[in-house]
């Protein structure tokens, strides 16, 4: 499990908490589909997090890494 802010920087899409912070309140992410506006939203293996026209699978990045 991790939290979506984390998830964003740890993916180098931002590379502050408080850039991601603010992708995620301006609307610019989605989770599964859906706009998501909390940046402590945790995120499990099957989820897939949205931004600026590419999407992650959480569960494929995450285990690349371990």
């Amino acid at each position: 499990m991790i939290k979506l802010d984390q998830f964003l920087k740890f993916i180098g899409i931002t590379s502050t908490g408080g850039q991601a912070k603010l992708l995620i309140l301006h609307g610019e992410v989605k989770v599964n589909g859906i706009l998501e506006t909390r940046r402590g939203r945790k995120l499990v293996d099957d989820d897939q997090v949205t931004i600026g026209g590419q999407t992650f699978k959480v569960g494929e990045i995450i285990s690349r890494t371990s």
